[in-house]
């Protein structure tokens, strides 16, 4: 016998809807299954118009439906895929925010570390690395147990976040006590790693085409240092469609910034202006250096 009608229907529903969502998109480990079953129960009730401890306790007995109420029906229907199919589509784009900005967190101590490492500041170097092991152990405990839609079909990505962590231990001793430069070195090894895994998961974002023009720009300012405009001339046409992949992600000031000195190096050695390399290739790390730092 029928024994859930009308709006504890629609309740029992709409919760098994909510249910499964946040075990889709939001929950791991434990509370996933917890989720799913209580997803999987409320659904199956409203489906089959029957609780079975409704049954046992001698509850809501069935009802004779109402003569015209055909329409709430449908508009309750109306409302649960609209529950479930906005509710996709907001899951799906929030968990990806939200991974994002907790990467972003953690990457400001890492590109803190790795710039100050550089530049062969070590005070400095160990109070932003002492901020970055316990950032990322945070950051790696959590999208080991759960990873966001984005991110679930990667079976390299748990994988990535352990070498990463390695890395990071791998330096202690050379940034506090070490060699600087070995540190810095040892560190860029980072990048790459995660720089793959946007790739590979489909994130359109400004850091990873930063990256990408930061690796081949590294190529020109070492040409430009040692006044080859030979080598800088060709190796131009690399930088700028990695420059225009920077510039379809955003072009603001700072990124036009970024545009005229490459441009302005280019020229100068268009130009056979050799002593001016080393300045307009500083100009230029300067300029990239103001952006990857803050928005990298």
């Amino acid at each position: 016998m029928n024994n859930v009608q009308g709006l504890d229907r629609f309740i029992r529903a709409l919760v098994g809807v909510l249910a499964l969502l946040l075990a889709y998109f939001w929950l791991g480990g434990v509370w996933q299954w917890v989720a799913l079953g209580v997803g999987a129960v409320a659904l199956a009730t409203a489906a089959f118009r029957f609780c079975p401890l409704y049954a046992v306790l001698g509850w809501r007995k069935a009802a004779t439906p109402a003569r015209g109420s055909g329409v709430m029906p449908l508009l309750a229907g109306a409302v649960l895929v609209a529950v479930a199919v906005g509710g996709a589509w907001a899951s799906q784009m929030f968990s990806r925010k939200f991974f994002l900005e907790d990467f972003n967190a953690m990457n400001g101590f890492y590109k803190q570390t790795l710039f100050l490492t550089g530049k062969a500041e070590r005070e400095k170097a160990v109070d932003q690395y002492e901020r970055l092991l316990p950032a990322y152990a945070a950051f790696q405990k959590k999208y080991t147990a759960w990873q966001p839609l984005a991110l679930r079909g990667d079976p390299q990505f748990p994988g990535d976040l352990a070498r990463v962590s390695g890395i990071f231990q791998g330096v202690n001793d050379l940034v506090r006590t070490g060699d600087l430069q070995q540190a810095h070195l040892a560190l860029e090894g980072v990048r790459p790693v995660f720089q793959e895994v946007f790739k590979r998961n489909g994130f359109s974002m400004l850091s990873v085409t930063l990256v990408d023009f930061h690796d081949a720009m590294e190529l020109m300012l070492e040409a430009g240092t040692a006044k080859d405009a030979a080598k800088l001339q060709a190796l131009y046409p690399q930088v700028n469609d990695k420059m225009k992949a920077v510039e379809a992600e955003a072009s603001d000031a700072d990124i036009q910034t970024i545009r005229q000195n490459l441009d302005a190096l280019l020229k100068a050695a268009q130009d056979a202006q050799t002593d001016a390399l080393p300045q307009r290739a500083d100009q230029l790390k300067t300029s990239f250096v103001k952006v990857y730092l803050q928005r990298g």
